[in-house]
């Protein structure tokens, strides 16, 4: 589920300065950047970094996407999942 945003997100490519842009919308599989500025190509592999202000403090959260769909209106990017940990089984009684 998509959630409403009006955030700054930082596009890192290496070899590249970084873009900073206007994220949408976002959710735990993705987000849309504003911007029709937006540049990079489909299939694109980035770096997203998101400064998360929490009053006195500003959190940092990075994640890896590739750019999914780029139109007028801005590029919407898939995050790539982060390492799948072994499934842990609970051992049954009996």
């Amino acid at each position: 589920m998509r959630h409403p945003a009006r955030t700054q997100v930082y596009v890192s490519v290496p070899g590249q300065p970084i873009q900073r842009c206007k994220a949408s919308n976002v959710s735990s599989t993705g987000v849309f950047l504003e911007g029709s500025r937006f540049s990079l190509p489909r299939g694109t592999e980035v770096e997203l970094i998101f400064a998360v202000d929490l009053g006195t403090l500003t959190r940092i959260h990075r994640r890896n996407a590739v750019i999914a769909h780029v139109s007028e209106n801005g590029a919407g990017l898939r995050m790539k999942s982060y390492e799948t940990q072994p499934k842990r089984y609970a051992r049954s009684q009996g």
